[in-house]
């Protein structure tokens, strides 16, 4: 069954905002990327990684770091060029990461992300947890 197409600006965004978390979940560098309209993340701890190279560099050092990283959606909301949603992330450090070598650790933290829109347009991701969980 096709799902169908998003009948409001809310829905489109929504929609985007899954499938950019089911490329993150299923590692697929390339599909998180299509997702973006202007590849840009915005992490509080470790800075801005503006650009497809950028973003690609973030994302491939998270699942290196974290090969087994898992992404649990919780609370999703709407303001007027943003939506807001929490996760759950999880994962097992067992490469390198940050600059930090691997450390067999177990990640269990709860993430703010902001993903920012214009139209139904993503430009950017910003995340924001704290690092001394």
């Amino acid at each position: 069954m096709a799902t169908p197409a998003p009948t409001s600006l809310r829905e489109a965004r929504e929609a985007i905002v899954h499938r950019h978390l089911a490329a993150e979940e299923a590692h697929d560098v390339d599909a998180a990327l299509a997702t973006f309209h202007t590849p840009r993340y915005e992490v509080a701890p470790f800075g801005i990684s503006d650009g497809a190279g950028a973003v690609r560099d973030l994302l491939d050092m998270m699942i290196t770091g974290f090969p087994d990283w898992h992404i649990e959606p919780g609370a999703l909301r709407h303001g007027d060029d943003f939506v807001f949603l929490e996760v759950q992330m999880t994962g097992t450090h067992r490469g390198p990461w940050a600059g930090w070598e691997p450390t067999g650790r177990k990640m269990d933290v709860k993430v703010a992300c902001v993903f920012e829109f214009e139209e139904d347009r993503l430009l950017c991701e910003k995340v924001y947890f704290d690092s001394r969980q």
